[in-house]
């Protein structure tokens, strides 16, 4: 068979394959024939058979004229996702204080859970798992991380006192080696710290060890991990336990999510540029050696683009990792307004990075939340993002609404009959019209009902706003939208 290879060589730019590159392709996967194809056509064969998939999965409606806004049509096995989208956060395969019947009623499309918890948590019985979707009565997309987080959050991050939420922008820099692991000893003191009040703990995994409480970051304590350039070794009351870029896609195909993530390292705003470009390298290792460790064809795979705080190193992984044939691509270690980082650092990360990612697949932004983050996000292209401030910020008091954040527990608030939030359709204000006063009681109480009530606003509200920004993509009125609202916020 004689292959063109001019054609071969563009095919990289094309969104389908010519009748000879699909007998090319074909050829590929002919044992007898595989070695006369040389590594740079099976390479190019392969980008070219993730461009006729993306078509199937990934659909854009409408592209902002005065932005890089736009609408569209995530497809998954479990349907479909209309993005922009908010991903809500499940990190222990369930929404905190949000019963699995009730989150139709939230607007939720997208629900992203947590790989290295459940990892941990389902321990051997992972071999058996039925599956996220049957243990969550989720029929409804789903997706997971690649535990990457966590090697920050277990390592870095305790060690200098920076958790999920704040406190992420200490002001000095430092170099940073990987650290040295503590022992079980260590990690079985922190895990007896009593927890911060919560207001619901009934939603997690039925029957499976609990994992540290949300607080378990925070403040200072021992590093309790261990990069090396093969994988991570975290020091948890079981010894250390290894996880690498091939056991964090074993877990995810395990755990059967729509979309799961290639293992990677993010990085800290203090790490020194030298640091960041020797993990960066490593993430891009990982990226490939995760997606040669895929047994399955019915998961979306997202590569993840690292750099920290450095330009360069943002585009030089923007670049790598959009060549790879991911279905589509998440930007981490972005630090915006939700993570306590100055706004303008977030808006860098993103001029730096999205140019470089393929405008056809889907953009996933790790860890982002707030309202001007995701408008400023959606506005640089980002077509979803996840973060658990809806659901934590509802559990401790704090509602979400049109004219910004506020809350409840607040002496101001005692036997008002406001409405959380006026004209709001959630099932607390619009089907039970809970008032500020009354949720306020159930607070100081320490009623669980009081978080389920926050928690569905919450979770409500964001899914709603990013509904009513679709709605202004497609309207073409997207600026608009985003100027009149944020000038309605106020905090």
């Amino acid at each position: 068979m004689q292959l063109d290879l001019k054609g071969l060589e563009q095919c990289t730019t094309s969104s389908f394959l010519s009748s000879s590159l699909e007998k090319a392709y074909i050829l590929l996967h002919d044992a007898s024939s595989r070695k006369k194809v040389s590594s740079l056509w099976e390479n190019c064969f392969i980008v070219c058979i993730s461009y006729i998939n993306e078509v199937s999965y990934f659909e854009i409606v409408k592209k902002d004229s005065s932005t890089d806004a736009r609408a569209g049509i995530l497809k998954t096995p479990h349907g479909e996702v209309r993005t922009p989208s908010y991903v809500v956060v499940g990190t222990d395969a369930a929404v905190r204080c949000v019963p699995s019947e009730e989150l139709p009623h939230t607007k939720t499309q997208l629900i992203i859970a947590n790989t290295y918890h459940l990892w941990r948590t389902l321990g051997k019985k992972l071999e058996t798992f039925e599956g996220l979707h049957k243990r969550m009565k989720w029929n409804s997309p789903l997706m997971t991380d690649s535990g990457g987080f966590q090697v920050f959050s277990f390592g870095f991050g305790r060690e200098h006192g920076m958790g999920k939420m704040g406190n992420a922008l200490p002001v000095r820099k430092l170099s940073v080696g990987t650290g040295r692991a503590s022992s079980p000893a260590d990690e079985a003191a922190l895990r007896s710290r009593p927890a911060r009040p919560d207001s619901c703990r009934d939603t997690k995994l039925a029957g499976l060890r609990e994992l540290p409480p949300d607080n378990f970051l925070a403040g200072r304590g021992k590093n309790l991990v261990r990069v090396t350039d093969d994988g991570v070794y975290f020091s948890t009351e079981d010894g250390e336990q290894y996880l690498d870029a091939e056991l964090s896609i074993y877990i995810q195909e395990k755990l059967g999510a729509d979309i799961i993530v290639a293992f990677d390292e993010p990085t800290s705003p203090l790490h020194d540029h030298a640091y960041t470009k020797e993990s960066l390298e490593r993430t891009h290792r990982w990226a490939i050696r995760s997606l040669k460790a895929r047994a399955r064809n019915d998961q979306l795979m997202y590569g993840v683009v690292q750099g920290g705080a450095f330009e360069d190193l943002r585009k030089e992984s923007a670049e790598f990792i959009g060549k790879q044939p991911f279905e589509g691509f998440a930007i981490g270690g972005s630090y915006g307004e939700s993570m306590g980082a100055p706004r303008e650092q977030m808006l860098s990360v993103l001029r730096w990075s999205v140019p470089y990612l393929p405008k056809e697949k889907p953009r996933h932004l790790l860890g982002i939340g707030r309202i001007e983050d995701v408008f400023d996000a959606v506005e640089h292209g980002m077509d979803t993002f996840d973060c658990v401030i809806p659901t934590r910020e509802a559990r401790h008091g704090s509602l979400w609404t049109a004219k910004g954040r506020f809350d409840v527990r607040k002496g101001s608030f005692e036997g008002s009959r406001e409405p959380i939030e006026e004209g709001c359709g959630c099932i607390a204000c619009g089907e039970k019209n809970i008032t500020r006063g009354e949720l306020r009681e159930l607070f100081k109480s320490k009623n669980m009902e009081a978080g389920h009530l926050a928690s569905l606003h919450n979770v409500y509200f964001f899914n709603n706003l990013l509904e009513r920004v679709r709605d202004s993509i497609l309207e073409g009125e997207f600026s608009k939208f985003r100027d009149r609202f944020l000038s309605n916020i106020h905090r």
